[in-house]
């Protein structure tokens, strides 16, 4: 439902109740969308939102941001969650700069289209929770640790995905920092970076692009259509000729 003025007041200042002030950013993208000026009252909010220490919030603000790509602030903003901690705030600052036609998050598009490596947080033995080409949500279990003193350690994807396949076998020791699982891309994650790639993509990322033109039919059509497009523009745009 449209929230009242107030309502919108209040959920971006008290961030408490999260899904409260995700429902005001959502309906703040779309009155950006559209254009209302009276929109850009709730900027310094959406800038303060994109430095919470609340990963879910900096990545709401980043895809909102990327809703009015004439904003200097926002531009400066979203490069600079290029660097957070967390993929997806990466992921969507990326996408949204390539609204504002720039490329400088096209190393990131590009671990869109790869596997995400999965690393045990801590020491102890792991045990799977997910088997082969299971889905991952973003968020979900996908392993825990029995670490020592009998605590157990849940491992959360960050990223949504596919199992792609353990690397440690299951019930085995793992040191902390050790990777015990590789996620293959979802196909929403691959289609978004495509598309992205479409516009700002160089010749580094052609390389990313072809592999999946080339193993594309295990993909969805729109996915292997997207990716010999993908490959088109960039090679146009590098002057790189067909082999």
């Amino acid at each position: 439902r449209q929230l009242s003025a107030s309502e919108m007041e209040q959920s971006r200042t008290d961030t408490s109740v999260q899904h409260k002030t995700q429902h005001a950013l959502s309906q703040l993208a779309d009155e950006i969308s559209r254009g209302e000026p009276d929109a850009r009252r709730w900027y310094p909010q959406i800038l303060a939102l994109a430095a919470n220490k609340e990963p879910e919030f900096r990545l709401m603000s980043a895809w909102v941001m990327g809703q009015d790509n004439h904003s200097a602030e926002f531009h400066r903003k979203l490069k600079a969650l290029l660097e957070d901690p967390q993929p997806m705030v990466r992921r969507n600052a990326a996408l949204a700069l390539v609204r504002f036609g720039d490329a400088s998050g096209e190393t990131e598009l590009r671990f869109m289209l790869r596997p995400f490596t999965l690393v045990a947080p801590v020491a102890g033995t792991v045990s799977f929770k997910l088997k082969k080409s299971d889905e991952v949500p973003r968020g979900s279990v996908v392993a825990r640790i029995r670490a020592e003193g009998s605590e157990t350690v849940e491992v959360h994807s960050p990223v949504e995905g596919v199992f792609e396949r353990r690397v440690v076998s299951d019930e085995s020791r793992v040191a902390s920092g050790e990777t015990i699982a590789m996620l293959a891309p979802s196909e929403q994650q691959v289609w978004e970076s495509l598309r992205a790639l479409y516009l700002v993509g160089g010749a580094e990322s052609l390389e990313d692009v072809q592999r999946i033109a080339r193993n594309a039919s295990g993909e969805s059509e729109r996915i292997r259509q997207q990716a010999e497009l993908t490959v088109a523009a960039i090679r146009r745009r590098a002057g790189i000729s067909e082999k």
